[in-house]
């Protein structure tokens, strides 16, 4: 028997199998995704690999293929549809087969369990009160204290942490009397489980003729073996979360299990708190604050049928149920359900296929207030099933919205953060002690200059993004590399007020603290949140009302649901409208409609203030009336125009050097062996410097790949790949690396 492994090293001169041989002595103990130990090169160098095939056919001489040493004790096995999924992954984004396994076993290393002790009696008590006065008598007084517990409570199993923290009995002693035969301590393993709540269960809710509408429609898909991907495009406070709820309830009865993703821990917390209230403790929570143990141990759940429900961000997605039936996405427009290291999967994309690989498939169900194009496009085709949420169910109605015009607060005298209509409603909210959060939009910092007088920003005459403001007085394109000096007055209306804008939370507490000495406030940011149990904690005094004012950044608008909150100020809303980044105005349309939808979901009606140099921008006005067509139809139409995601498709080729000049000599080559393959539709943008050039003295290049088909951009990766892998064998790169991002997320 022979065994096709893949070594655990990620780099792309041996991403491939290699053979070995299975000793008769391995032969049972050796399957596919079974990690294993294997002497590898010529120093026959001990390394850990993964069984990806087993095969009784060798693939060249017998005699010269190694033999396997032994199976890894302490590494998870790799299961058939986790190397599947792996393999997938590893074609479509374009990374080594060992790192796309690694990042679909989100806990591969082996823990030690955690063990309970318990003391209980061996001897009738009768034997035992003779063995207690004994101890009385020679004055043995720990024995003593242990003893006499056991007398008061003769049935009772004593934990042994008790006897020896609040008894105070050591553990010789506790020994001793186990020699004697008097007491017989017992062990027993138990699962890291990391919610410590009660499960104060409530029954289910009422659903609306909405909600049933959508629950019934996929209930009978199910039943008709149908395993669709749909998208729930429900307005803020609609009840989403609810219809999962109902999904999952049905998804369970049928003896399966459910993935529930959302895009960041702070939403962990509120999320699970409902999930747990109604399905107790079959559900459990996956993400990064776990220790290795908590991780290891709800993977082990998750195995053993412990637990039905996972709820996490998108590590979650590859938990090991034996049986997936459904896999939600909440917030599925969230840009943190795509990873920045390699591969660059998105997680929308590989539920989907993972949901595909199951052996009964599962439901995909996408959710969000403010769909991302992708997924709004792909059921306008007809690709994916679309379902409509758009009454408000927490009692709330929508909030009113005003838009506050910043140019003309300046032109009038207002230097302060807040716009005079903001300062008024702040005052009066505070006054009648309700709630008031105030976000600011941080996005695209990088420092694009604007004319705060008339709001003219400074833009790329090629690209229709912003400039960025660069050290030396530059302002430079990260799309196409177009640059101009920095401007002293504005082109547009003659005024010297041109400045980049730079304003942050503290800042902003501070002027909370100033204005309003009486107001408690919370600030949460990067800064106050670093350490475990942040986030409930600052969340939990919120809404326990411990404070009148929330500071904070995106973290804070989404899908938190306080009741007393009646006004939300979003100062500089239009910040993230000048990222240079194609995806800029949807960003921004989908922060505004998430953060207005803070305010007003209990009994009394909600205030938004939008804060804007640039208060008629398409994507400002269709957020204050919370329109998702309106701004679509917009947006679509420039994406097409210029054949961006989700029209046509987008591959970013990134080069790495420490040598700018060889960084760049390189990209061009690579270009050229791409356009060498003369294929039709495709449009080539670059090199251009990254939009961060140069992080820790590392030189960083991009090309742009546009394509309407998806198969072709994966051609060229293959290319290039190749390309790059046959340089390598010939010694050069050493200092160059190449990756690959399909329909980017995030700015390189």
């Amino acid at each position: 028997m022979y065994a096709n492994i893949i070594i655990d090293i990620s780099h792309e001169k041996v991403d491939r199998t290699f053979q070995y041989r299975v000793p008769d002595r391995l032969i049972d103990a050796v399957s596919e995704g079974v990690p294993v130990k294997i002497p590898f090169g010529r120093g026959d160098t001990l390394r850990t690999g993964y069984v990806i095939e087993l095969t009784d056919k060798p693939n060249w001489n017998p005699d010269k293929i190694k033999e396997i040493i032994d199976v890894e004790q302490g590494l998870i096995s790799a299961g058939d549809i986790s190397i599947r999924l792996a393999a997938w992954m590893k074609r479509q984004y374009g990374s080594t087969m060992i790192a796309a396994l690694k990042t679909v076993l989100p806990a591969s290393k082996k823990q030690n369990r955690q063990v309970h002790k318990f003391i209980s009696l061996r001897l009738p008590e009768r034997e035992v009160r003779d063995f207690y006065n004994e101890c009385v008598r020679k004055k043995q007084k720990a024995r003593e204290r242990l003893l006499k517990e056991f007398l008061d409570n003769p049935d009772d199993r004593i934990p042994y942490e008790f006897v020896t923290g609040k008894l105070n009995v050591s553990a010789q002693a506790i020994k001793a009397l186990g020699d004697k035969g008097i007491i017989k301590i017992e062990s027993e393993e138990y699962y890291r489980k990391p919610i410590a709540a009660s499960s104060d269960r409530y029954g289910k809710k009422v659903l609306s003729s909405e909600q049933q509408h959508i629950v019934d429609s996929i209930k009978s898909d199910y039943d008709a073996g149908k395993r669709d991907t749909y998208l729930i495009h429900g307005i803020t406070g609609s009840g989403k979360t609810e219809v999962y709820i109902a999904l999952i309830d049905d998804v369970i009865k049928r003896g399966k299990q459910a993935i529930v993703l959302i895009p960041e821990i702070a939403l962990t917390y509120q999320t699970l708190m409902r999930f747990y209230r109604h399905f107790g403790d079959r559900v459990s929570v996956m993400n990064s604050t776990l220790s290795p143990g908590e991780k290891f141990d709800q993977m082990e759940r998750a195995r053993n049928g412990d637990i039905d429900i996972i709820i996490g961000p998108r590590s979650a997605l590859f938990t090991p149920f034996p049986n997936t039936g459904i896999i939600i996405i909440d917030e599925e427009h969230e840009a943190t359900y795509k990873s920045e290291t390699m591969p660059k999967y998105h997680a929308r994309e590989v539920a989907i296929q993972l949901s595909k690989l199951l052996p009964d498939g599962a439901a995909v169900v996408l959710g969000s207030a403010t769909p991302s194009l992708e997924a709004y496009y792909r059921a306008e085709t007809g690709e994916i099933k679309l379902f409509e949420l758009n009454k408000r169910l927490t009692g709330g109605t929508l909030p009113e919205v005003e838009i506050a015009d910043l140019r003309k607060e300046l032109r009038e005298g207002n230097r302060s953060i807040f716009s005079r209509r903001l300062f008024e409603l702040m005052e009066d909210r505070l006054n009648r002690d309700e709630q008031v959060m105030l976000f600011i939009n941080r996005r695209g910092l990088a420092g694009f200059i604007s004319c705060r007088s008339c709001g003219h920003v400074f833009k790329c005459p090629h690209c229709d993004v912003s400039l960025s403001e660069h050290r030396g007085g530059k302002l430079i394109c990260h799309y196409c590399g177009y640059e101009e000096p920095r401007p002293k007055i504005c082109p547009k209306c003659g005024s010297k007020y041109v400045s980049s804008f730079r304003a942050g939370t503290q800042q902003i507490e501070d002027e909370v603290k100033k204005y309003f000495p009486d107001a408690k406030v919370l600030r949460m940011d990067a800064d106050t949140t670093k350490t475990k149990g942040s986030y409930e904690k600052i969340l939990g005094a919120f809404a326990n009302k411990e404070a009148n004012v929330l500071v904070g950044t995106q973290m804070i608008v989404k899908g938190h649901d306080f009741p007393d909150v009646t006004l939300v100020g979003i100062l500089a809303a239009d910040m993230s409208l000048y990222a240079s980044d194609y995806r800029a105005s949807e960003r921004t349309f989908q922060l505004l409609t998430q953060a207005a939808g803070r305010a007003g979901r209990g009994e009394r009606k909600g205030n938004v203030v939008i804060q804007s140099y640039q208060p008629d921008h398409y994507s400002i006005l269709a957020a204050a009336n919370q329109d998702y067509k309106g701004f679509y139809e917009e947006e679509i139409a420039y994406r097409d125009l210029l054949r961006y995601p989700p029209v046509s498709h987008m591959m970013s080729v990134q080069i790495q050097g420490k040598n700018e000049d060889e960084a760049l000599a390189f990209a061009t080559k690579l270009r050229a062996v791409m356009e060498q393959q003369k294929l039709q539709n495709v449009v080539f943008i670059g090199p251009a410097s990254a939009s961060i050039g140069k992080i820790n003295d590392i030189y960083r290049m991009a090309i742009y790949v546009k394509a309407d088909d998806m198969n072709i951009l994966i051609r060229l990766k293959d290319l290039v790949e190749k390309y790059v892998r046959m340089l390598e064998d010939k010694g050069y790169l050493k200092y160059l690396t190449t990756q690959f991002d399909f329909d980017p997320v995030n700015g390189f």
